[in-house]
């Protein structure tokens, strides 16, 4: 309310009605027309979002809409009220501007699909397009029409509880990924009722925030910024994202919402981006906490000045932006151009033409269109992390009774996972549900809970629970953590299994019986305490709706475990930032270097352990590799080759490689192409990932997987952060993950 009241101060003034814009002609004519008639008050009131939260109009907001000096609105999903909303501004206005109306939709409205980071794990971009297109359409049936996601935060640690909405570790697949899932939300006409605005975030490195605590300080180097945490930043400009919102966090000392170096200087001069920078919630007052500024008032400046927009949910612009332009300080033009901006959204969405929404038009939500989405989307997400005798698939001929125990397993709101401000847990399936379902009458199930929570450090069901694995001939185990236990503001420094679940799992293993752990949560997990003590590992994340049916088919063998992990599971905290793209040292380790801890004589010299990079307690290696996931199939790479042994600058390279299913079982794997520049001007990693392709291979099937390598996918930012190519020695990999050793050579030369 403080936001209109301090707008509706700056409307005492009589203003004349305005004709309204252009009905048609190009969107840069219509808008230059409309920012001809605005007053100052307009202008601001366009960069300015009201927090609505309330399912009906308050006659504060509708004044305010109504003086023109509101341009969005935020958390209101109600189409009556929505509609109502839109009618007071292009009804009742001076000049008839709609509103753009945000909304969280991050990865499903009603029908929710696993998270992000769940998501990624498929390696498919596809999933991930038409996930966002089952989201944007019902977001969009409520008169929803901007959504803020894709995340696309490259991140590295999974202490961040955000790391739930990214896209894992790596570059290239975020790009990847981020781009498929703009193209779903915004579609193939952005005017289409049916799409909607989509958001790349947190521009930029918020993914790197120090010991993995939300809104906590980042130190980047420029070089690093460039290579990394930029990429897919910039594929999601490419795909035509419409905005961008800035990060809570400061980087090199400059918090990114007062950042000019990103919004101005990278963002719209280096790469051209015409649609509008939105801040985080509050960012721009938060300039002040950060010490960035002394005042409201040096903070709407030091914004405004950097490249912002719009303000979400704050006032900073509304009290002291029209102060600033009188004063001078603030260009009149950096005003129109952010206005400009914004009106050239809305005229892309077709909000003048229509700005109403008739909910009539479009499919029920959670229709079965939208479930069997979800469904694909949880089954190719989940991660076989291990399957030791091939204890799966289970075979419900083959056994009798089957053992349900955990927090998990029958849990619809806790598989949602995190930024399910819509999703509706009634339309969940949970995996016990979906047992129960498969097994019919043929099979027993026996489910007990045996913790209340994922945190629960309770044992009184121990015993109960020891005796019905006892009692049954395999036992599935769902753990994991709560949805709560991701996502922001909920970063965590233990990252193990929370609560008595290792010591669940261990009591379990005393049985002997074939132990199957199902894991759902937000993030990666230290596994290490039990990972010897169950014969497998179904790492879930957080499902979504179709959980239950996802899991259920692939624990009996119905579908076949495809997913490949966007990022690297550590053996202990203490490795973390640990990822499979590091750069080498001058002392880099090897399995004949390492001597861990235990086997040191007390009395050893000082240097009889090396001189190499890694932790006497742990080694180098991960628990679990990027690119890592198994399947029912067994697939065989060999007969890696290169098109030529040396290409010019500008040329094209195919690396390629013979993949067989040797198995009995049809089944899709996910080949992977990694690259290391061997010498550079400044230090490359040890492989990066440069292409992937998600193939379907029948009993015995036999393909050849190729990848087409321009030079210019070998570019870096180099010592003078300039986009380079540079000549020399190459190694690249084909292989189902990051640690495959099959191996090729080629070269780049300057002249041909």
């Amino acid at each position: 309310m403080a936001v209109l009241c301090g707008l509706l101060l700056m409307t005492h003034m009589t203003i004349s009605i305005a004709a309204p814009p252009a009905a048609s002609g190009p969107i840069d004519e219509r808008v230059g027309a409309l920012l001809e008639q605005m007053t100052l008050a307009e202008k601001i009131g366009q960069m300015a979002q009201v927090n609505v939260g309330d399912s009906y109009v308050h006659d504060y907001l509708a004044e305010g809409i109504r003086a023109g000096q509101v341009g969005s609105v935020i958390n209101v999903v109600d189409v009556e009220v929505i509609n109502e909303l839109q009618r007071v501004a292009v009804e009742e206005s001076r000049l008839g501007i709609p509103l753009i109306v945000g909304r969280d939709v991050i990865h499903g409205f009603k029908t929710v699909m696993p998270i992000p980071l769940g998501q990624a794990a498929t390696w498919n971009p596809d999933v991930l397009r038409d996930g966002a297109r089952v989201a944007a359409r019902e977001a969009a049936s409520t008169g929803v029409n901007w959504t803020f996601a894709p995340m696309i935060d490259v991140t590295r640690d999974p202490r961040w509880g955000r790391i739930a909405e990214s896209l894992g570790e790596d570059p290239h697949l975020a790009s990847v990924l981020g781009a498929a899932m703009v193209e779903g939300y915004q579609g193939d006409d952005l005017s289409a009722p049916d799409t909607i605005a989509a958001c790349a975030k947190h521009f930029a490195g918020y993914g790197a925030v120090e010991s993995g605590r939300d809104y906590a300080t980042t130190n980047i180097p420029e070089n690093e910024l460039r290579n990394v945490y930029l990429p897919p930043f910039k594929a999601a400009v490419d795909a035509g994202v419409q905005t961008l919102m800035t990060s809570f966090s400061d980087i090199d000392g400059v918090p990114a919402t007062g950042n000019e170096f990103l919004l101005r200087r990278i963002l719209r001069e280096e790469w051209g981006f015409e649609g509008f920078v939105v801040s985080d919630w509050d960012s721009i007052r938060q300039l002040q906490i950060h010490g960035l500024t002394a005042s409201d008032r040096e903070s709407a400046y030091e914004a405004a000045v950097a490249g912002v927009d719009m303000e979400m949910h704050g006032d900073a612009y509304t009290n002291h932006l029209a102060g600033l332009v009188e004063d001078g300080r603030v260009d009149i033009d950096l005003v129109d151009q952010a206005v400009a901006s914004i009106l050239r959204v809305k005229f892309e969405l077709g909000l003048f033409e229509n700005p109403y929404t008739d909910p009539e038009t479009f499919p029920p939500v959670a229709n079965g269109d939208a479930l069997a989405t979800a469904r694909r989307a949880a089954v190719q997400s989940v991660v076989m992390l291990t399957n030791e005798h091939h204890v799966l698939p289970l075979s419900a001929d083959k056994l009798k009774s089957v053992a349900v125990i955990g927090p998990l397993a029958d849990a619809p709101y806790e598989q949602l996972g995190t930024w399910i401000f819509d999703g509706d847990p009634q339309y969940s399936v949970t995996p016990l549900e979906a047992i129960r379902d498969l097994a019919g009458d043929s099979l027993e199930v026996r489910y007990l809970r045996g913790l209340e929570v994922s945190r629960s450090k309770d044992t009184g069901a121990f015993d109960e629970a020891t005796a019905v694995a006892a009692d049954s001939d395999a036992v599935l185990l769902f753990l994991g953590e709560e949805s709560i236990l991701s996502g922001e503001a909920h970063s965590r420094a233990d990252i193990s299994l929370p609560g008595a679940q290792a010591e669940l799992v261990r009591r379990i293993r005393e049985t002997g019986k074939p132990v199957v752990a199902v894991i759902m949560a937000g993030r990666p997990l230290t596994l290490s305490d039990i990972v010897d003590h169950v014969d497998a590992i179904l790492f879930a994340w957080h499902p979504g709706t179709m959980a239950g049916p996802a899991i259920a088919d692939l624990l009996f063998g119905i579908e076949s475990p495809s997913g490949k992990l966007p990022v690297t599971f550590p053996r202990m905290v203490g490795q973390v930032p640990i990822y499979y793209s590091q750069k080498n040292t001058g002392k880099p380790p090897s399995p004949e270097t390492v001597v861990l801890i235990d086997d040191i004589d007390p009395r050893a010299p000082q240097l009889s352990t090396g001189m190499t990079a890694f932790h006497l307690d742990a080694g180098y290696t991960p628990l679990f590799a990027f690119g890592h996931g198994l399947s029912y199939a067994d697939f065989d790479y060999q007969d890696i080759r290169s098109s030529a042994s040396e290409i010019g600058l500008g040329e094209s390279i195919t690396i390629s490689a013979e993949l067989t299913n040797t198995s009995e079982v049809a089944a899709d794997e996910v080949a992977q192409l990694y690259v290391r520049d061997l010498v550079g001007n400044v230090t490359r990693p040890v492989r990066e990932l440069k292409g992937f392709r998600r193939v379907r291979l029948g009993p015995g099937e036999r393909i050849r997987v190729e990848f087409v390598l321009h030079t210019d996918d070998l570019a870096f930012f180099g010592r003078d952060n300039e986009l380079i190519t540079e000549p020399g020695e190459f190694h690249a990999w084909i292989g189902g993950s990051s640690e495959t050793k099959l191996r090729t050579e080629f070269r780049i030369v300057a002249d041909r």
